[in-house]
């Protein structure tokens, strides 16, 4: 009765966000609750609450200042330069246009924002392919393989949502997925390369002097303008950027090296590069209120979780859930289930918004992967490796204002782009078992 419970209280919670009869949000904190009422377990559920917002709170932390930190970087101008030195690189070579494609669209998509990362990368090249008439859906599938890396970051949603729904910790799912998204860039930059290659047989080189290059720089503020990007002529902070470069590559090798916990890690360097860039404590409350929104929408999801993990690991639903799902599966397939879980996370994250298969199904996979003695890491690892092929649901929003600035067509696009992002996630998925990151 336990696990028909837990199943049925998993399907409601799928369905009312599915369905968008409730947000995520409410629907984390509402339903497991109910449920548990409904179970009989009058007593002690805020004690298992506490304790699921305990386990998620340091996720909760990092996310915080990891995008008020990326937030602050963007804001001081720290890929500007990036940007310039792109466009003069590329010229009128297809083949580095869509290399430098890649190259900026991953670098940008370091703060895990697919908005951001598409808004920049799109206002920086665009104009590059509409000069060289270079096929447009190019451009999208490039910037999409590069997101769909890249979201895999901590703070980048899908990996904080399986962290705080398996009650793991950072370095546990994060550091060992580094070469494996290291493969995902490489593959992106392999599809560029075949790109390029192919509209450099299609249109030829072509030159381009000082003068052509001040002309793509005015389109790209005529394309700012036209999305309403906002103007950040006095927050950047072009004196710094070698310093907030510095910074930030000591931050990420602080990372992989794992000094200290990553919480901390962002919080340092939150401070650092907030006293150095604006050390006006006007200007730190603005930067902080400008991207509170996304700091609230991803870390309120994150704290929600909490509840609903709490309760299902107090009631010990996930358990009976667990023994159940195991009885019928086939013992050849057991030890098989991260990588069952990392290829079926491709139509999973795709038909499904995130929030239901990790806060749904993954919990469920992982107690299952328990019983055959497989760390719930892997399976965590392993359910993120679909994101190539999520960045092209319809589920996912930053798609569409993709094809809008581009001004494509975004039934074609899916059928353009789709084919090379499943091909991504299969390359990180043997990647992934190559480097021992899941096992089979």
């Amino acid at each position: 009765m336990l696990a028909i419970l837990g199943y049925c209280m998993v399907a409601v919670f799928m369905a009312l966000i599915m369905t968008k009869r409730m947000s995520a949000l409410l629907a984390l904190i509402i339903v497991p609750i109910l449920f548990a009422l409904i179970g009989g377990f009058y007593t002690g559920i805020g004690d298992m609450m506490l304790e699921g917002i305990k386990q998620v709170a340091p996720t909760g932390v990092m996310l915080v200042f990891a995008i008020l930190y990326f937030g602050i970087m963007i804001d001081a101008g720290l890929f500007d330069p990036i940007v310039n030195t792109i466009l003069r690189i590329v010229k009128g070579d297809p083949l580095k246009i869509a290399l430098g494609t890649v190259a900026l669209a991953s670098l940008v998509a370091l703060d895990g924002d697919g908005t951001t990362t598409f808004i920049i990368t799109v206002t920086a090249m665009l104009p590059l392919y509409k000069k060289l008439n270079m096929n447009l859906y190019m451009l999208a599938t490039l910037a999409l393989l590069s997101i769909g890396v890249m979201n895999m970051t901590p703070w980048g949603g899908p990996t904080a949502r399986v962290i705080s729904s398996l009650q793991l910790t950072t370095e546990e799912v994060f550091l060992p997925l580094i070469p494996v998204m290291a493969a995902g860039i490489l593959f992106a930059f392999l599809a560029a390369w075949y790109f390029g290659i192919k509209e450099r047989k299609r249109i030829g080189i072509r030159s381009m002097d000082d003068s052509a290059i001040r002309e793509l720089q005015a389109a790209e503020e005529q394309i700012a303008a036209a999305v309403s990007r906002e103007s950040l002529a006095d927050l950047q902070r072009p004196k710094l950027i070698w310093v907030n470069a510095g910074l930030t590559i000591a931050l990420l090798i602080a990372l992989i090296a794992g000094l200290l916990p990553l919480p901390v890690l962002f919080m340092l360097g939150f401070a650092i590069a907030a006293m150095i860039n604006y050390p006006d404590l006007v200007q730190q409350k603005e930067r902080v209120a400008a991207h509170a929104g996304n700091v609230l929408a991803v870390v309120a999801l994150v704290f929600a979780s909490g509840i609903f993990t709490g309760i299902m690991n107090g009631t010990e639903m996930v358990d009976a859930m667990a023994t159940a799902l195991v009885q019928v599966i086939p013992d050849q397939l057991g030890s098989q289930l991260p990588l069952i879980t990392a290829i079926t996370s491709m139509p999973f994250t795709y038909f499904m918004a995130n929030d239901p298969y990790y806060y749904g199904i993954i919990p469920i996979i992982g107690e299952t992967a328990a019983s055959y003695n497989i760390p719930m890491a892997e399976i965590a690892r392993a359910s993120v490796l679909g994101q190539p092929a999520h960045v092209l649901s319809p589920l996912y929003a930053a798609g569409y204002l993709l094809v809008g600035m581009i001004g494509i067509d975004y039934g074609q696009n899916q059928r353009f782009a789709l084919k090379w992002a499943v091909a991504s996630s299969l390359f990180m998925i043997m990647a992934a078992i190559a480097f021992g990151v899941i096992s089979i």
